[in-house]
């Protein structure tokens, strides 16, 4: 009967390990898949801003960003920090990080970038962040399940009073 047990842990075990790196693959394949749709729409801005540049120089007209193209040029912005926000969760779930000069996709531990070979940020000043970012969501889940406590006995009483009201 022991080895049926064995067995049955292991087959847990690649389970467990199997489940969380195919949630991990489909997680990263709908963050790709949202760059993606940013990534059209960011041309489909430039096309515009380009447009209205070049019809402004066709007519030897001035253009005048401020007036003419702030809006696309501030849509542009909002897209591109939607889009590092995405590219920064990517390279979580793969667990590696960018370097901040030649924006190369590299290991965390690593203490130069095997790309450009810029010194880069010391893993302990990152994982002191994860830590205590960590403790953070800790702190709040425990919260939460102190209140939901509360509700659950609140919720007890009330039906006992009730019960006792009949």
């Amino acid at each position: 009967m022991e080895i049926f047990d064995v067995i049955g842990k292991k087959a847990s075990e690649a389970y467990k390990i199997t489940a969380d790196k195919t949630g991990k693959i489909a997680k990263e394949t709908k963050l790709k898949l949202r760059m993606g749709e940013l990534k059209t729409k960011i041309n489909t801005i430039y096309q515009e801003i380009g447009k209205k540049v070049y019809e402004k120089h066709v007519r030897e007209e001035e253009i005048s960003i401020k007036e003419e193209l702030e809006e696309q040029c501030t849509e542009l912005d909002v897209l591109s920090d939607e889009m590092d926000n995405l590219l920064t969760q990517c390279l979580e779930l793969k667990d590696k990080k960018q370097c901040p000069n030649c924006y190369a996709e590299i290991e965390k531990q690593v203490n130069y970038c095997p790309n450009c070979g810029t010194k880069q940020e010391k893993l302990k000043d990152v994982e002191e962040k994860e830590i205590e970012f960590t403790s953070d969501i800790k702190l709040e889940q425990s919260i939460e399940k102190k209140d939901e406590k509360k509700e659950k006995t609140t919720k007890e009483e009330s039906k006992e009073n009730n019960n006792l009201d009949d």
